[in-house]
């Protein structure tokens, strides 16, 4: 546990309220007793502060916020204050709702404010793209909306930073991100880029605009492979009031080969602004995409691959020791 309750100071902030509560960590509403001002707290439960992996993970997201200064990003604080008394990360306090929050709430969103809202990611994601940062775990759960349908990205503990060594995680989520709005690219273990958090868009400009996901099993693998072998489900097919423009938008952003992808945020952006410009393409995925590829054989490979990664490792660990 984080064990900090209303009222509470934890150096200069006294804290106010428990605002988010997740399996490694707390956020609290705080009050920066030096400046007056309301902040967010974000606090690791004292298991998790011993944990190098979640450790660095933690840093890492302070260091990107630190140097991302951007009204669609959550700016993380520098207060000079050097000799905390434990580990946590001070932010700016956002009034608003997560994504996810508005979705459960609201189920679906009208086309105009779907777009308005998917176009100020892609503007978000411009921006930490051009400064060499990629989210590796875009989500609803990860993007804050306030009144006016302005947003922030939050959470950068995955995120990718240009000339940053590679992490590896030993739990799947942690390292590549959420199953449901991640890449082809990266369930194939590559290292996700821009074009990662382009998908991860596309799936949620999916979601908010039909309700529902474009891929759909019992369980988090299914869902990866069903990516890897089959086609969505067309989102016309779930709301045929979804002009044919925005569901050709969704496609470019949802292709399942990186180099077919946009390429960019701002390619993104560009046709969210001009939908009435975009040419809907003659596709093969809206005619088969009921011609589901059989998930037993494929699951079948996609566990045996997953089998042979230890073995494969172990293998070369062995050959490198000989030869040494």
């Amino acid at each position: 546990m984080s064990t900090l309750q209303v009222g509470d100071t934890l150096d200069r902030y006294r804290i106010e309220s428990l605002a988010a509560e997740g399996g490694m960590a707390s956020i609290y509403r705080a009050l920066d007793l030096q400046t007056g001002m309301s902040v967010a707290i974000k606090v690791p439960r004292f298991e998790a502060e011993s944990d190098p992996v979640f450790f660095e993970r933690f840093k890492r997201e302070e260091e990107i916020g630190r140097r991302l200064d951007n009204p669609g990003v959550m700016k993380v604080l520098a207060d000079g204050n050097g000799d905390r008394s434990r580990v946590y990360m001070v932010m700016e306090w956002l009034e608003g709702r997560l994504l996810r929050k508005v979705l459960s709430d609201e189920k679906k969103l009208p086309p105009q404010r779907a777009t308005v809202i998917a176009l100020r990611i892609c503007e978000a994601l411009e921006y930490i793209h051009s400064h060499g940062v990629v989210h590796r775990d875009l989500k609803p759960e990860n993007i804050m909306v306030d009144s006016e349908d302005r947003i922030r990205l939050i959470d950068f503990g995955i995120a990718g930073s240009a000339g940053a060594r590679r992490l590896t995680f030993g739990k799947f989520t942690h390292s590549m991100g959420t199953p449901d709005y991640v890449a082809p690219e990266q369930v194939k273990s590559k290292r996700g880029d821009a074009r990662s958090d382009v998908y991860a868009l596309g799936v949620i400009f999916y979601e908010m605009l039909t309700g529902e996901m474009p891929f759909e099993g019992p369980n988090a693998l299914v869902v990866l492979n069903d990516r890897l072998v089959n086609h969505p489900i067309p989102p016309r097919e779930r709301d045929p009031e979804i002009s044919p423009q925005l569901q050709e938008i969704i496609y470019r952003a949802l292709e399942r080969e990186p180099a077919n992808r946009y390429a960019s945020a701002r390619e993104f952006a560009d046709d969210l602004r001009n939908p009435d410009s975009v040419g809907v393409a003659e596709r093969h995925e809206l005619r088969d995409w009921k011609v589901r590829r059989p998930r037993r054989s494929k699951m079948a490979l996609f566990y045996a691959s997953l089998a042979l990664i230890p073995i494969i490792t172990m293998a070369l660990l062995l050959i490198t020791a000989h030869r040494h």
